[in-house]
């Protein structure tokens, strides 16, 4: 449905395997060319575990492209298989018809097989799928048949992917002779939120998307928590997010987008607390509670402030002091008339009668003389005017500007081209050329296709052609793995 508003070539988020799609980052491609290394140099039992829907299927379908041609797989898809139907579907996978046999008989066919391929250079490789469901007994009869050897090398090689639940099995005690033969161990890793950026954008590409990174930060955000950093949950929430953002007719994600795929897949952020936080904090909630408690008991107490009636304004008590202000101490709060009879002429200069002396170290008689000092006119504001700031988007058309008036360059490094202009998703793409310090060397060019006003993105300046294919394997690897570059010569 959002295939055309996006210009892909296919749906870039299907939850089934697909080889095409396969991303090496996140420990991926390193896990993919062990198992290829570990089939060719070593013996034993080799597992792969990983939690639902981190790629355990893709890694175990990417093998069974890549191996070499001497070495032939049985690819064991249905995990809930009895011993007998272990033995049964590896020899179906052998070619050998023994319906009816009895399981001596089996095993004994299946080990002459496996002779004739060796003695012809092939070797045997079972992958089991969803290991971790299949019974104690069946693990068992895998065990046997690994033990099924010619000379001194094993005729048969089994690699186990599964989930965590597949370590509790074999740390059973009747699991301990399986157990011991596992010689390699391999752990799938969930996408850490800087290789989930790269990851949709790898699958976006994939599906023949060809415009600049549409996943805001806080979307990839969003998906990150609710997702746990596990692939199929991601695909499920981009696809769902592509679908939001088609039907508001945008052309990026962003946390709304995002927000509308958890509603619809029942997925809630995965920024809930962990225990260790909650106790952190529980902690600062008591620690915070029990300084409310401790203030007003700890605090000395303040001197009650009794209520006086505010003398009016613009009317100035005067008398004569025997005593300077500065050495006064007050024993009491001073009492004032509670009302002040002023006539309506009363001059500036009033004196008004204190209802009672104030009593201090020695009874002199003291009046005081409250002034009020002249209003003072409130300053005027002051209007500064900022300097206006470009935006990202504006500064890189400024400099394409530039570029092109100086005449010192003639060619660059083409990452991409649109046939519309849309600034928002741009200052998103410069943003993060910005994060990685390479905002300087990203250049805006406003281009027409046809009628439409388009913009064309590039890389660098250089004084030639030849100069500018040179700096091709400088690019930064983010951009000579997303976009289809090449070069451009100015006109």
């Amino acid at each position: 449905m959002y295939r055309e508003h996006f210009g892909l070539n296919e749906s870039p988020f299907r939850i089934t395997p697909v080889t095409v799609f396969f991303f090496s980052g996140a420990n991926r491609g390193e896990i993919l060319d062990a198992l290829i290394y570990s089939l060719n140099a070593a013996e034993g039992i080799i597992k792969v575990s990983g939690e639902v829907g981190s790629g355990k299927t893709m890694i175990c379908r990417m093998l069974l492209e890549r191996l070499p041609k001497d070495i032939e797989t049985i690819y064991l898809a249905n995990p809930s298989l009895t011993r007998d139907e272990l033995l049964y579907a590896v020899a179906d996978a052998l070619g050998l018809a023994l319906e009816g046999e009895r399981v001596g008989i089996i095993m004994q066919r299946i080990q002459d097989k496996l002779e004739e391929k060796a003695s012809q250079g092939k070797r045997i490789v079972v992958l089991v799928d969803e290991a971790h469901a299949m019974p104690l007994d069946t693990l068992e009869e895998l065990r046997l048949l690994y033990n099924l050897q010619a000379d001194n090398y094993k005729l048969l090689q089994i690699i186990l992917f599964g989930q965590p639940e597949l370590n509790n099995k074999l740390n059973q005690p009747n699991m301990r002779q399986l157990k011991d033969r596992i010689v390699h161990h391999f752990h799938m890793q969930p996408l850490s939120r800087n290789n989930l950026e790269n990851y949709l954008m790898f699958r976006m590409r994939a599906a023949g998307y060809r415009g600049p990174d549409i996943f805001s930060p806080a979307a990839i955000k969003l998906i990150a928590e609710a997702s746990s950093g596990l692939m199929r949950r991601v695909n499920i929430l981009a696809d769902k997010s592509l679908l939001a953002a088609f039907v508001e007719d945008n052309y990026s994600i962003e946390a709304r987008h995002v927000q509308a795929a958890m509603r619809d897949s029942e997925l809630k952020s995965g920024s809930i607390l962990s225990g260790r936080r909650i106790f952190i904090v529980g902690l600062i909630a008591t620690l915070l509670l029990s300084s409310v408690w401790w203030i007003p008991h700890k605090l000395p107490s303040l001197p009650e402030v009794k209520s006086v009636t505010p003398i009016p304004e613009k009317l100035t008590t005067e008398a004569t002091a025997s005593v300077p202000v500065a050495a006064v101490v007050v024993a009491a709060p001073v009492p004032v008339a509670a009302t002040v009879p002023v006539a309506a002429t009363v001059p500036v200069a009033a004196t008004v009668p204190v209802a009672a002396p104030v009593p201090v170290a020695a009874p002199v008689p003291v009046n005081i003389t409250a002034v009020v000092p002249p209003p003072v006119e409130p300053e005027k504001s002051l209007t500064v005017k900022k300097p206006v700031k470009l935006s990202l988007y504006n500064q890189r058309i400024e400099a394409g500007k530039q570029l092109l008036e100086q005449k010192k360059a003639v060619a660059s490094i083409q990452l991409f081209h649109n046939d519309r202009i849309d600034q928002k998703r741009m200052e998103g793409f410069l943003r993060r050329a910005n994060q990685l310090g390479k905002l300087s060397q990203i250049y805006l060019f406003p281009a027409k296709y046809g009628t439409q006003d388009g913009l064309r993105v590039v890389y660098g300046a250089y004084p030639s052609a030849e100069a500018a294919h040179s700096a091709l394997k400088d690019l930064p690897k983010r951009y000579k793995g997303t976009f289809k570059v090449s070069v451009y010569v100015f006109e």
